[in-house]
């Protein structure tokens, strides 16, 4: 296979899951002796991709401002005198500027224009762009019948399904964080001590699902009077009030020695290792659902409501944690059973980081050969 030249183009490389997968894919190019570049406004990510042996070209294409319309002569003029086999948008403004000086060039001579759909988008002009890849990749099936049901005019086969994975060496089945570990949580939060944890990740936006965490906590704490919640996860600064409503919920249910607000958290897998039982309860389905995935590779139990790519991920590999989305009642029943005996999390499964990588790869390898 002859050498590939890949660029990747996303807003920033700060944090994230779209950030997080823009390194997997640079690392695994770089490795196999492909070119890699990625192209962003920057970020904290920057010094860790470019140990890895990718290019980093940074370009603010992401920045929402009329000026970000000046980078589209630039790339053209870019990919003109630095020719590339692959341009892989991941992000709808960066997708615009790509495929607009994309459009513009020799089709005899220019890349191939590939795009993946990270999210379930605002259904409108602005996002349809990311539909109009060459090749579509969908992070999961939910997001291919998202793009077959609300994008006529896309042809279902040009899109590929490519769950996102997990690293095994990351995220080992059964792991248990050490002990210096150990005495840090515990000594910062000394009632978990003896409890049973019951966790919900994610940032705390009405989405998330916490008030159905907090009627959840209630009802069970007078049969379970040894589980702690814990809410995990960074306050939104555009949404204070919403923390502050979630607050007063717990003071209101009388819960507060029963749950927890650890606030954003960088070791979150030794937290779900720690944990009894991890949920996912958001009001909305989401395109794929990474925390519930790295619960599950460390033999963690998750509850979830049974939609979108949570509900794909937990019928492949832990169908007993699925409940009805927004069946409180449900809910109630399934945590109720855990806590007194769980099934055993299996430890093989098929969204694994590998199988993702190898997926990306051959794609760019099949594509650019065509």
């Amino acid at each position: 296979m002859p050498k590939l030249t890949v660029l990747q183009m996303l807003p920033s490389l700060n944090s994230g899951g779209v950030e997080r997968g823009t390194l997997e894919v640079s690392r695994a190019l770089v490795q196999a002796g492909h070119d890699s570049r990625v192209m962003s406004a920057g970020g904290r990510m920057v010094s860790e991709l470019e140990q890895a042996g990718s290019q980093h070209l940074t370009w603010a294409v992401g920045k929402k401002s009329l000026f970000t319309l000046k980078y589209i002569s630039r790339l053209r003029h870019y990919l003109e005198n630095n020719p590339v086999d692959i341009l892989h948008a991941r992000s709808r403004l960066p997708a615009w500027i790509a495929y607009l000086a994309w459009k513009k060039m020799d089709p005899a001579t220019r890349p191939r224009f590939i795009t993946t759909v990270h999210g379930l988008y605002s259904v409108k002009k602005y996002s349809s762009i990311m539909t109009r890849g060459e090749v579509v990749i969908a992070v999961s099936n939910t997001i291919k019948q998202y793009i077959l049901n609300n994008y006529p005019n896309v042809d279902e086969h040009n899109i590929r399904v490519i769950y996102r994975g997990v690293d095994a060496n990351e995220f080992p089945y059964q792991y248990t964080p050490d002990q210096l570990w150990m005495d840090k949580w515990l000594e910062q939060y000394p009632q978990l001590k003896g409890n049973k944890i019951i966790t919900l990740p994610g940032r705390l936006t009405r989405l998330k699902g916490h008030s159905d965490f907090i009627k959840l906590m209630a009802a069970i704490s007078k049969n379970h009077p040894h589980v702690v919640g814990l809410i995990v996860g960074p306050e939104d600064e555009n949404r204070s009030a919403y923390a502050e409503e979630i607050r007063q919920q717990v003071n209101t249910a009388g819960l507060q020695q029963k749950m927890i607000f650890t606030g954003h958290r960088s070791d979150m897998r030794e937290i779900y290792a720690v944990s009894d039982i991890v949920l996912s309860l958001s009001k909305q389905p989401e395109s794929f659902g990474r925390t519930t995935l790295e619960a599950l590779s460390l033999g963690t139990p998750v509850i979830a409501y049974n939609q979108g790519g949570v509900g794909e991920i937990l019928n492949a590999i832990y169908p007993e944690g699925c409940v009805v989305p927004g069946d409180l009642s449900e809910l109630i029943s399934r945590v109720n059973d855990f806590l007194e005996i769980s099934k055993p999390v299996p430890e093989q499964h098929t969204f694994m980081l590998q199988d993702m990588l190898s997926a990306t790869l051959k794609l760019y390898e099949k594509i650019a050969t065509k």
